[in-house]
């Protein structure tokens, strides 16, 4: 055997334990079936303009030590995620729920104005589930009404929320939108963490940086010639998805997936911010984001005469696609469950990230979970 590790995937996790691994003087491979390393966060650099060819990605964590890291690797920028939606009134409206929204939604000025307004919204939305025979929210329907109330429930999640997981609110599981963060500030960051931003010159850098000096195979299929992989190194560090490393003898866990339409329009600045949703049960794509705004500043924009949009639309997973988000309804944890079983009975095996724990994680747990690996 040439390795002490062959690492499966050279997305954020694998490359990070690589990193920390021959830091420690052990030998790693990685491969990766796709033609380019990152994995999810990879970037495509068009009309000089870093696109995030999976969908934005935006770092952010209150953990000094991962963010201390990572920017030992490569610097980050000062990028605040503060999205904006388009309603199916055709009004845009800031996000997260917050005063500005309140305001934009009510008219409302004070926290005391906004108060009484959502909670009497979530009044008629328990009295409504009272008549029923109803106490615990039955769906994510529900579960938002006594939360947000019926004005931004009906302008800002319903149809949002519909396109993303292909199914009705009443159909969905309450939990998903059970911490649903509503704010009595004017405050329109995304992230309540203590560090946010994007790495200076693209995510590809700090890929790049993990996997410097390291032996990496791309376009390298580990199911077309697995025992051969197998021989290479003592121990595996798996990426892939579970259900495919077991031949999905339990069957096949399902994922939704995303589909980007990316257009190079010749205007500086289309949106005038990286993120807007769109709620309209009517538009079809979920979002559209405008790639310069993660890393380009103020006047700044306009130093570059072209912008780069992709518009997102949500679907179901099938075989052939790449699949973003883990479907973790009681079928699907059921499955895994059985495959989890499985996983822990592998000793010279380290299954990590969200396909191999399919399990839906932001980039700071992930670099996270890594560190605690080697500690």
């Amino acid at each position: 055997m040439n390795h002490d590790y062959l690492i499966v995937g050279a997305g954020l996790f694998g490359a990070t334990f690589a990193h920390l691994a021959r830091k420690r003087g052990k030998r790693c491979l990685v491969i990766d079936k796709r033609p380019h390393s990152g994995g999810n966060i990879y970037c495509e650099e068009i009309e000089g303009i870093n696109v995030h060819k999976y969908g934005a990605h935006i770092f952010h964590t209150s953990d000094c030590e991962v963010w201390d890291f990572v920017n030992s690797i490569v610097p980050f920028n000062r990028y605040t995620n503060s999205p904006v939606a388009q309603a199916p009134d055709g009004r845009l409206y800031n996000l997260p729920f917050n005063m500005n929204t309140f305001y934009q939604m009510w008219g409302v000025r004070t926290p005391a104005e906004a108060q009484a307004k959502l909670e009497e919204q979530r009044r008629d939305a328990v009295a409504a589930m009272e008549a029923e025979g109803v106490t615990e929210p039955r769906n994510l329907e529900e579960q938002a009404l006594t939360l947000i109330g019926k004005d931004i429930y009906e302008q800002l999640i319903k149809g949002y929320t519909e396109k993303q997981w292909g199914r009705p609110c009443t159909e969905l599981p309450a939990f998903i939108i059970r911490r649903l963060p509503v704010r009595m500030t004017f405050d329109n960051n995304y992230f309540n963490d203590s560090y946010q931003g994007i790495p200076i010159g693209g995510y590809n850098r700090l890929i790049d940086g993990l996997l410097d000096g390291i032996d990496v195979k791309l376009d390298t299929d580990f199911f077309a010639n697995r025992a051969h992989w197998e021989s290479m190194a003592d121990r595996i560090v798996f990426t892939g998805k579970i259900d495919e490393f077991y031949d999905y003898r339990f069957g096949k866990l399902e994922y939704r997936t995303v589909r980007f339409e990316t257009e190079t329009l010749d205007e500086a600045n289309r949106q005038g911010n990286a993120v807007v949703n769109y709620t309209s049960a009517d538009v079809p794509y979920t979002r559209i984001i405008e790639h310069k705004h993660f890393e380009t500043f103020g006047a700044a924009v306009y130093e570059n005469p072209k912008t780069v949009i992709s518009r997102e639309y949500s679907t179901e997973w099938r075989d052939g696609m790449e699949p973003f988000y883990p479907v973790n309804d009681a079928r699907n944890q059921a499955v895994y469950e059985q495959y989890r079983a499985l996983a822990t009975q592998e000793p010279n095996v380290i299954f990590g990230g969200r396909l191999a724990e399919y399990k839906y994680y932001d980039m700071a747990p992930i670099i996270a979970q890594v560190l605690n690996l080697f500690k």
